[in-house]
């Protein structure tokens, strides 16, 4: 038996995890030199991507197209569905050599080796540096690869993030508040231990939020917290419920706010709120954009 056979299921036990059926229409990924890799995290799957992997699967593309926007995914990489219940029949059919996975995904990791080897790798936890962590975890992949480009994404986000605080230090230097609707009446902010947080903090901007918020966000957030945070930039990061954003703007407390009527508030792109250096250079490149269009106009 080779290496690369003993990592693969026999047909017994393939069909008593997924049972036959859908390989027989499924196409390969692109031709694409280096190891065939998956994932079921959208952290690693941005990763992978941006440094140029050969990445044969991952879940939910279509939101991920949607709420990540970028990077692209190539076509012909096959989509696991949902994250927490991803196809294993399909990714069985990718024929991936490696699969990385995530602590948010562990639950799976039995099921996945049964299918190629596992490699984890944690961004999101209590107490860690989001940013820190996807640092170590781009490093760690591009290297595991033999991947150049893990270290020039690294070496590029920073210089990006530094080329940022330079243009910001000449700006109003207020606060941001990073949020996220979840209806009308509530939402979802992002604390300084936040990734979004954490750009934030090394583009020199101050977060408006004080608090912190267990390495993602807080919610539900009343709306009527923004009244004591006047002086701040409100950032809206989609993906929102269109009624609510319609509603909120209609209400007489949010046009009363000084943030609203003095032309503070900005609304970007849609961004992955629990992605690595890739969504964090695109919440800069975003907030960079919407900043200096409003310093300027």
């Amino acid at each position: 038996m080779t290496a690369r056979s003993a990592h693969r299921l026999s047909r017994r036990q393939f069909l008593a995890i997924a049972g036959a059926g859908a390989l027989a229409g499924l196409r390969p990924a692109r031709a694409a030199t280096g190891p065939r890799v998956a994932t079921l995290d959208w952290a690693i799957l941005e990763t992978l991507l941006s440094i140029g992997a050969n990445v044969v699967a991952g879940t939910e593309l279509l939101q991920f197209r949607d709420v990540a926007v970028t990077p692209a995914i190539p076509a012909g990489v096959a989509d696991l569905g949902l994250r927490g219940t991803p196809n294993f029949e399909m990714l069985y059919a990718a024929k991936p050599d490696l699969i990385f996975n995530s602590n948010f995904y562990a639950w799976a990791d039995e099921r996945l080796r049964l299918i190629a080897p596992v490699e984890s790798h944690a961004v999101y936890q209590p107490g860690a540096s989001p940013y820190q962590r996807s640092e170590e975890m781009t490093l760690a992949i591009g290297e595991r690869l033999g991947l150049a480009t893990g270290r020039a994404l690294v070496d590029a986000t920073r210089e990006k993030l530094d080329t940022y605080r330079s243009r910001f230090s000449k700006g109003d230097h207020r606060p941001i508040l990073p949020i996220n609707l979840g209806d009308a009446n509530h939402f979802r902010v992002f604390g300084s231990d936040s990734m979004f947080g954490e750009v934030l903090s090394r583009t020199g901007l101050a977060n408006a939020w004080p608090e912190l918020t267990s390495y993602s966000a807080t919610a539900p957030v009343g709306i009527e917290r923004l009244a004591a945070m006047p002086e701040a930039w409100i950032v809206l990061i989609p993906p929102h419920p269109a009624e609510a954003l319609v509603e909120l703007q209609q209400s007489a407390f949010w046009k009363a706010l000084p943030p609203v009527q003095h032309g503070r508030v900005l609304t970007l792109g849609s961004i992955n709120p629990y992605g690595a250096l890739p969504a964090a250079a695109r919440f800069a490149d975003l907030l960079a954009g919407g900043l200096t269009r409003a310093w300027n106009g």
